[in-house]
């Protein structure tokens, strides 16, 4: 049984007492069918001079386990374990440890990801055979190593002022880009309130293969046959309004859903790059909206997939539109934070004279066939500098704490039982 969800940034990168029975069966199967209580506390593992007991094993697959968290398999434990005691091998040997204050806020505020006091959410653990100390051990080295890779990396992974510039597209030589999946829940008078629920049921989805199957199944975008995953997009060509929210995300995080004309749309950060070509951020976007009757029905779709095929440029729809009502066409110039929010994210996608159909209006029954017309450049700053430079910071040091660790993994002696 799941405890609680939304920990999966705290999750990415003792002491004993007495262990209760469902734990008890739990470390025994990871140990040898002749295992007695006992052994749970001889070596599993050696990382150089550091042991890792049964019981340790026991206690971070458990751990996980009631979170729900991913990454509880043994052979994905065990993994971690070995990462954990080079870590605190490094960090010994350059005297680093966690202050009290420091692990007690580390809890703290893994308890509020699942709105309970850390006294609530110590005790729920503990009644599914997880020590405190296991809790308390698992926040401490987070934390310091954190602190360790910063100090260490801190002035290397800082940006300079042209790598900022080139990452929000203010130069010919670069910018930065964001691999997203998404999820569009359509939105009517009549099922507001159940979708909003949904939406938060999603946003509180642990991993990327939860959010991929919560896409294929609720989604109305295109995206969901490919488990909502977009491809790299340019963080310029997003809505201005999306464009913080985005770039505060980690991979794997998934935003609060957010709002959309018909819709709720909610987004997941698979990935986020720095690319030597330009990233262009336009002062003014050129697009065209025709609008079908019918919405989302299959003879609607079909007709706009028909659409698609005879026109080549948003020009041509204007002999589509003859002879109809002024507001089947619309033709609008406007700049990116004109333009509404689930009009810009798919236009976002879209190249020079594409389409998409993926939106609708007028609760649902009219379809928006929607062409990107032209852009015209902008050098303009809407994100943040601020933001831009923490979202590159981190990248980097994440890097350099991966490089480091493969680095140590390679040069230890590690023997399994």
């Amino acid at each position: 049984m799941q405890l609680i969800s939304g920990f999966s940034s705290f999750l990415r990168s003792g002491w004993l007492k007495p262990v209760a029975p469902v734990l008890v069966g739990a470390m025994l199967a990871m140990a040898s069918p002749q295992a007695d209580a006992q052994s749970l506390f001889s070596p599993a593992i050696k990382v150089n001079q550091d042991v890792i007991t049964w019981y340790e094993l026991g206690q971070r697959q458990q751990f996980l386990t009631a979170l729900g968290a991913p990454g509880a398999s043994e052979d994905e434990v065990r993994k971690a374990l070995i990462d954990d005691r080079l870590r605190k091998q490094v960090m010994r040997e350059a005297g680093i440890q966690a202050a009290p204050e420091d692990v007690q806020a580390g809890i703290d505020q893994f308890a509020a990801r699942g709105q309970l006091s850390s006294d609530e959410f110590l005790q729920l653990l503990a009644d599914q055979g997880v020590s405190r100390e296991t809790v308390r051990d698992f926040v401490a080295d987070q934390i310091t190593w954190r602190d360790y890779v910063s100090s260490r990396f801190l002035s290397q992974a800082r940006p300079t002022a042209d790598e900022i510039n080139r990452a929000l597209g203010q130069t010919d030589s670069g910018g930065l880009q964001v691999l997203l999946s998404e999820i569009i829940i359509p939105v009517n008078q009549q099922t507001v309130a159940q979708a909003e629920l949904l939406a938060e049921e999603i946003s509180a989805l642990e991993g990327f293969d939860s959010f991929s199957a919560a896409a294929t199944q609720y989604s109305a975008a295109a995206t969901r046959e490919n488990g909502g995953r977009l491809d790299w997009l340019n963080l310029s060509s997003l809505p201005p309004a999306l464009q913080p929210v985005i770039i505060g995300l980690k991979n794997g995080d998934i935003t609060q859903p957010l709002s959309l004309p018909n819709a709720i749309a909610l987004f997941q950060m698979r990935g986020l790059r720095e690319v030597a070509t330009g990233a262009t951020r336009y002062s003014e976007i050129d697009y065209a909206i025709y609008n079908m009757p019918g919405g989302r029905s299959a003879d609607t779709l079909a007709k706009a997939a028909q659409l698609r095929e005879e026109v080549d440029t948003c020009d041509d729809l204007y002999g589509i539109a003859k002879d109809q009502p002024a507001e089947v066409l619309q033709r609008i110039q406007a700049s990116p934070g004109e333009i509404p929010r689930d009009v810009a994210l798919e236009l976002a996608k879209l190249d020079l004279n594409e389409v998409s159909t993926a939106l609708t209006r007028n609760n649902g029954q009219t379809l928006m066939f929607l062409m990107l017309c032209t852009r015209t450049r902008d050098l303009g700053e809407e994100t943040s500098r601020t933001d831009v430079a923490n979202a590159l910071t981190q990248q980097r040091l994440e890097a350099f704490s991966d490089s480091l660790l493969a680095q140590l993994r390679a040069e230890a002696i590690i023997v399994e039982q």
